[in-house]
């Protein structure tokens, strides 16, 4: 029996991928791990730019004043509510429109392109449209409230550190539910019609198809969404920034923004580069933790 031998690939045709995909990995490496890399360096420095000649070592001693900081724990203790409320509203919002979007309706090309609105506009203008809409003297919210006798009178709701940060929450998830709705919009189209059909010739009613057609075909789809909403709305600082500027006080303060507050008005870079990486540890652990359990929940 004769044995068929395969040519070898050219060494073009080898190189010729790693060719394509190097300016992809350049310009990943120069506008992404290379100031990761900077800031690193940067966080076991005393580098204020008040002294910019002095860039003095220092070891750890920004990490362990971060760990001394109560300013360090009221911001992650903020992050924490910020990703914990924020990140399951727009899952849950936009599952409901996601479902809403996939019936049959007239103009319901017209609903999928409107849906994407917040979505697509800059963060700087949703930030300044909800400014508007909290403002205590001539804000919509109010009026909407005192109209039907919600509240007696007007809420400082951007001023009252009690509600500054649940404030911002709603906007964000306003923001950020659009994105779910896509991408569960999607997932529902991808499960077999067949599924459901076979479903209610066995009885089942719309609720255990949900259950256990629909939920378990877009498992996939929203842990996929999840972990990227939870990455974003975590390093989220303009909508912050704009209403609040992390006011008043402190409480809308989060990890983020306080190592942005810190380098960018503080002007030190020693230990707003602490302050990030810290962040970005912390950050990294809960994506490591977050992926082995998906991944046990997919097998």
């Amino acid at each position: 029996m004769s044995v068929t031998t395969v040519p070898p690939v050219p060494l073009s045709r080898r190189v010729l991928p790693l060719v394509m995909l190097s300016p992809a990995v350049l310009v990943t490496l120069a506008i992404v791990f290379l100031p990761m890399v900077q800031a690193l360096w940067m966080s076991l420095h005393d580098y204020v730019l008040f002294r910019p000649k002095n860039f003095d070592w220092v070891g750890l001693k920004n990490f362990v004043t971060v760990w001394n900081d109560p300013v360090f724990w009221t911001s992650l203790r903020h992050t924490v509510i910020w990703i914990a409320i924020t990140v399951p509203a727009q899952m849950l919002l936009g599952l409901a429109t996601a479902l809403l979007l996939n019936q049959n309706f007239p103009w319901r090309g017209l609903a999928r392109a409107l849906v994407i609105i917040p979505w697509a506009l800059p963060s700087v203008v949703i930030a300044l449209m909800w400014v508007w809409i909290y403002d205590s003297n001539f804000g919509v919210l109010n009026d909407l409230m005192l109209r039907f006798n919600l509240i007696s009178s007007a809420i400082p709701w951007l001023a009252d550190p009690d509600t500054a940060l649940y404030a911002i929450i709603l906007t964000l998830t306003w923001q950020g539910f659009p994105f779910f709705a896509v991408m569960i919009l999607a997932g529902l189209q991808s499960i077999p019609r067949s599924y459901y059909e076979a479903a209610s010739i066995d009885g089942a009613s719309q609720a255990r198809q949900f259950w256990h057609i629909t939920l378990p075909g877009l498992s996939g789809v929203l842990m996929t969404a999840t972990l990227l909403r939870v990455i974003w709305v975590a390093n989220s600082i303009d909508v912050i920034y704009v209403m609040t500027g992390g006011g008043p006080g402190y409480s809308t303060y989060t990890l983020p923004l306080y190592a942005l507050v810190k380098a960018r008005t503080g002007l030190d870079y020693g230990y707003g580069s602490a302050l990030a990486v810290s962040f970005t540890l912390l950050l990294l652990g809960f994506v490591v933790l977050y992926l082995r359990r998906a991944g046990r929940n997919i097998a």
